[in-house]
């Protein structure tokens, strides 16, 4: 219980970050940025062919 109102409430040095992990944070969010922009680009045509195969032609 202790522990989590330390990191609730900033808990002091040790929850700061060093420049490393800064850039890496920083180097993943970018990641994670790219990674939804193309799930939604790729959420267009999966839609398209799946449509396309459900309808009756």
């Amino acid at each position: 219980m202790a522990q989590a109102d330390a990191d609730e409430h900033g808990g002091g040095s040790s929850s700061r970050l060093t420049s490393d992990e800064k850039r890496e944070l920083a180097e993943l969010r970018r990641e994670k940025r790219r990674l939804e922009v193309e799930t939604e680009i790729l959420k267009r045509p999966a839609a398209y062919f799946a449509q396309e195969n459900i309808l009756p032609k």
